[in-house]
């Protein structure tokens, strides 16, 4: 199983079966505050308009923000669904041990074959990128000793090299959050033609660029302003100094993370993230809730295809 659960596992050949190379992904909190009958509804409306895929995500527990058990959320979004794929961008590590992370991930691939991703980050301490590849051995121990043996691709939060070498050895690719296309263009040099690149992506359909670029900055001001973190220090490495990233972050930094503007302007930079060599990208609609959410992806549906 561990073999399986490594860089040469099923997930692009479960990416080659999915529909679209466009997928969705909420916000945790706005899941947090969605009822289940309208996730429900608006799930089967985002599988009706040809995503591929829905993915959310898992804040820490000391995070100011929450989110519903990345788990539960995602039984929810696949009994909701016939097709859809559904991600985790990420399970948190710190929240469970490993071995309980591998139970629920292969509990939902048995039920729901071919559906699930499981997307894995949030490590902190001195030596995130050890801690992690230890939480993975643990993780494959455990596939091992399972009864049940089921496949599924996982995906790190990789942004830097090393944990991009980490991603290339000891699972099916990357799901960066909140990266300019650049990243993008790295990531898939770094981890080489067989992995998974599955980018984040922002977005507001909004032309005027103040308006836009409000959207994103509210969204920031919910974390810690002016605090090196993985993110900052990886902007840093893209070419991004003190003035982008202090406060409310530059013009540039902003317009680089967010696409904004007219239908036909946000989907050319979706598809520049399949240019630079992505193979799926997820579309983060910032809207004040789910329906309007979905609204901005039907608006957008039309603009993808093909």
């Amino acid at each position: 199983m561990a073999a399986e659960q490594s860089g040469q596992g099923p997930g692009k050949a479960f990416a080659r079966e999915w529909p679209s190379r466009f997928g969705v992904w909420i916000a945790p909190p706005t899941l947090l505050t969605t009822p289940v009958a309208v996730q429900r509804e608006q799930a089967a409306r985002i599988e009706r308009l040809g995503y591929a895929s829905l993915w959310t995500g898992e804040p820490p527990v000391v995070a100011p923000v929450g989110g519903r058990e990345i788990f539960a959320q995602l039984a929810v979004l696949l009994a909701a669904t016939d097709r859809l794929v559904v991600g985790s961008g990420i399970a948190n590590v710190s929240t469970r041990l490993p071995e309980a992370t591998h139970s629920a991930a292969a509990t939902l691939a048995e039920a729901y074959p071919g559906r699930l991703v499981l997307g894995l980050g949030g490590q902190g301490g001195d030596r995130p990128l050890t801690a992690l590849r230890e939480y993975l051995d643990v993780m494959d121990r455990a596939a091992e000793r399972s009864p049940i043996q089921v496949r599924y691709p996982r995906v790190l939060a990789a942004l830097g090299p090393k944990a991009h070498a980490l991603a290339a050895d000891r699972a099916d690719g990357v799901h960066p959050f909140l990266q300019p296309v650049e990243h993008t263009e790295i990531a898939r040099r770094l981890l080489g033609s067989g992995g998974l690149v599955i980018p984040h992506q922002a977005l507001v359909l909004e032309e005027d660029p103040d308006t836009a670029r409000k959207s994103l900055r509210a969204l920031l001001a919910l974390g810690m302003r002016n605090v090196e973190t993985p993110y900052t220090k990886n902007y840093r490495r893209l070419g991004y100094g003190d003035a982008d990233l202090v406060d409310d972050r530059s013009d540039r930094l902003i317009d680089a993370t967010l696409a904004w503007g007219d239908e036909r302007a946000v989907a050319g930079r979706l598809r520049d993230h399949l240019d630079a060599g992505a193979d799926h990208v997820l579309l983060h609609p910032l809207a004040p809730d789910l329906p309007s959410a979905v609204d901005a992806l039907e608006r957008l549906a039309p603009h993808l295809a093909g």
